[in-house]
């Protein structure tokens, strides 16, 4: 039977008093990826934003990773956020420290405690992304490819249900685009994580097609089959 890890019933979107998204319907199931498509300034990132508790939801009603959104608190955002990764176009990793002190601020942040866990913790993320030597390395010291692995080994770290993706390959180049969504299909089989991908490249999603919801002039369209233009 399907699960549901989100779920959406009648929301509105809004960015302060801009209403984004109306009337949002939608579910996504565990294990699934879906990629959320459409032009620029649609909607995209404030949906996502929405998901992951940084912009509240105050009308109509969602569930995410068995949280309910609807007027959340902010004290139990991180407890939230402990159930998701968050992967980022520009990947936010902390310049003034190598990878591993990166990770390893992370896990502190969601209450870590135990050094030898967190150290195993670091090597098995850097592991799946394909990093185990690069631990000590500056991320001024690795390609764009290198710190978006990187960034998807950090949205690893607390084991996440879901993985909310916004524009990972948009600072890539083709070639590097196509290993990045390898490693997140790998995510998605082989760990039974779901990922909602925001992106507006129609190539990659031609060459890694998969379910499909568009943002469009202020609604969201499920199962969509358009063009991205």
């Amino acid at each position: 039977m399907s699960e549901p890890i989100i779920e959406i019933q009648h929301a509105n979107i809004y960015q302060g008093n801009n209403l984004i998204l109306q009337d949002v319907n939608l579910t996504v199931n565990k294990g699934e990826f879906v990629y959320l498509v459409g032009k620029t300034g649609t909607g995209k990132s404030s949906l996502l934003k929405t998901l992951y508790g940084e912009l509240p939801l105050t009308e109509g009603e969602s569930t995410v990773a068995g949280f309910t959104l609807k007027k959340m608190d902010w004290r139990k955002v991180p407890f939230l956020r402990r159930n998701l990764g968050v992967v980022f176009q520009d990947f936010q990793l902390l310049t003034d420290r190598n990878v591993n002190e990166n990770l390893k601020f992370v896990l502190k942040a969601t209450g870590w405690t135990d050094a030898r866990l967190m150290d195993e913790k670091i090597q098995d993320v850097l592991e799946k992304v394909g990093l185990k030597a690069k631990g000590f390395k500056m991320p001024f010291e690795l390609s764009g490819g290198e710190q978006q692995r990187v960034d998807i080994a950090r949205a690893l770290l607390n084991s996440p249900k879901l993985i909310l993706a916004d524009e990972p390959t948009g600072n890539l180049d083709p070639e590097t685009s196509d290993e990045i969504m390898n490693l997140l299909f790998h995510i998605s089989r082989d760990f039974n994580t779901t990922i909602l991908m925001a992106t507006h490249d129609y190539i990659v999603v031609q060459k890694f097609p998969a379910r499909m919801i568009r943002t469009e002039r202020g609604r969201v369209i499920d199962n969509a089959t358009i063009t991205i233009e």
